[in-house]
């Protein structure tokens, strides 16, 4: 039976701007940071608010992914927050562009989506 999430694994092409994004950007603390010499690549731990959330991973040269239009696989990560205006007005002060601020038909609380270095795309929601 499945108990919860453990994380969620996410390969960059930059790990440097994606390390800075991750950490600086969306305050994600890191738990380790692991350089694997014989597959050139690093992985860093990072955690919310304590817990295990995000796998960040380099690889040299990885593929592209389409994020957009909506394509199969994973859609989007999606953080949980308590004042979206607040958080949309700090990713605009670092530089991140964010869509409008938008309502959910179905539960009535605010959402907003931008994206990572490598386009990924990131929900916010009003909790």
């Amino acid at each position: 039976m499945l108990k919860s999430i453990h994380h969620i694994a996410v390969i960059c092409s930059n790990y440097k701007k994606s390390k800075q994004f991750y950490t600086e950007v969306l305050g994600l603390d890191i738990i380790r940071e692991v350089y694997r010499e014989h597959r050139d690549s690093y992985k860093l731990d990072l955690a919310l608010n304590g817990h295990y959330l995000i796998e960040l991973f380099s690889f040299p040269n990885p593929p592209k992914r389409t994020s957009r239009p909506e394509s199969c696989g994973l859609r989007h990560l999606a953080f949980e927050v308590t004042n979206i205006e607040q958080e949309v007005s700090h990713l605009k002060k670092q530089g991140v562009k964010t869509e409008p601020i938008r309502v959910d038909e179905h539960t009535g609380k605010k959402f907003t989506f931008f994206a990572d270095p490598d386009d990924l795309p990131i929900e916010l929601y009003e909790g």
